[in-house]
């Protein structure tokens, strides 16, 4: 096993033999791998999604603190066309940040991509002529989402200019609540939706940059719940809040594109539910 940080230099690595599965490709890297008749991508089917944080959503001096801005650029980003760019097609768009593969998820359609809606809520909230949003820190290595996301907002006239930082220190800075105005991140934490709730809703979650009291109490009550589908419509409750409360922009779903070479027989990615990693143990190379 070798640790590779360049996607472009891991997919040559496939192509030359000296690999024989490359892991998590961006677009580019993919499409280039999916070219070559003798290699494959194989699409993770595990719990993680991309999406863009509003940190400064709850400081009244912050345009973000307009629910109107914010619905703007969910309706700003054309999901389906970041998917096909991103992620090859592979990647759902999604709703809620709550993978929609987990226990408790709520199954929601995504925004409608329409322009013209955010440009009528950019005005509407006091900028007719869009405005400058400083900086988006994606989190590495989704650079490709990112971009797009800039280019689709600002088509709208919400204008930002992507800021890329190293993964521990994007990590070191969302935890200590450095990241501010908008930034786009993932998660791919296994557990049900009531992990992704207490981590990123629940206003005193790790990752949390503010919450809501009747949000709070619904988690609580979740917690204490022990009937399955009572907790379930807790928790459906607290991810549809967070919808109409647009504390969020889902993106989409997001599937790990591994590269797999001509040797491989048996790759073992997804037979361990719920992971992006194969099942190691299970992995076969062909006989010569």
């Amino acid at each position: 096993m070798k640790s590779v940080p360049e996607g472009t230099t891991r997919a040559a690595m496939l192509k030359t033999g000296e690999a024989d599965i490359a892991y998590a490709l961006d677009g580019p890297d993919a499409e280039n791998v999916k070219r070559d008749g003798r290699l494959q991508i194989v699409a993770s089917r595990h719990a993680s999604i991309n999406w863009l944080e509003f940190a400064d959503q709850w400081d009244p001096k912050s345009p973000w603190s307009d629910k109107r801005l914010r619905l703007a650029v969910n309706h700003a980003l054309d999901r389906k066309a970041i998917n096909e760019a991103a992620c090859l097609g592979f990647c759902p768009p999604a709703g809620v940040i709550v993978p929609r593969v987990m226990d408790f998820a709520l199954q929601v359609e995504p925004p409608p991509y329409d322009p013209t809606k955010a440009r009528q809520l950019l005005a509407e909230a006091g900028y007719p002529k869009g405005l400058d949003a400083g900086d988006l820190v994606p989190i590495p290595p989704f650079f490709t989402t990112a971009e797009a996301v800039v280019n689709y907002l600002g088509a709208v006239g919400i204008r930002l200019k992507m800021k890329p930082v190293e993964r521990a220190t994007f990590y070191a800075s969302w935890r200590e609540k450095k990241l501010r105005g908008v930034f786009l991140t993932a998660s791919g934490n296994s557990g049900n939706a009531a992990s992704r709730v207490e981590a990123f809703m629940y206003s005193k979650g790790a990752y949390a940059y503010g919450g809501y009291p009747d949000l709070d109490d619904l988690f609580h009550q979740q917690g204490r719940e022990r009937d399955p589908r009572k907790r379930e419509a807790l928790l459906h409750r607290i991810q549809q809040l967070s919808i109409e409360r647009v504390m969020f922009a889902p993106v989409m779903d997001f599937r790990a594109l591994m590269a797999v070479g001509p040797r491989v027989a048996e790759h073992a990615i997804n037979l361990v539910p719920m992971t992006p990693f194969p099942s190691y143990e299970d992995m076969r190379l062909k006989d010569r």
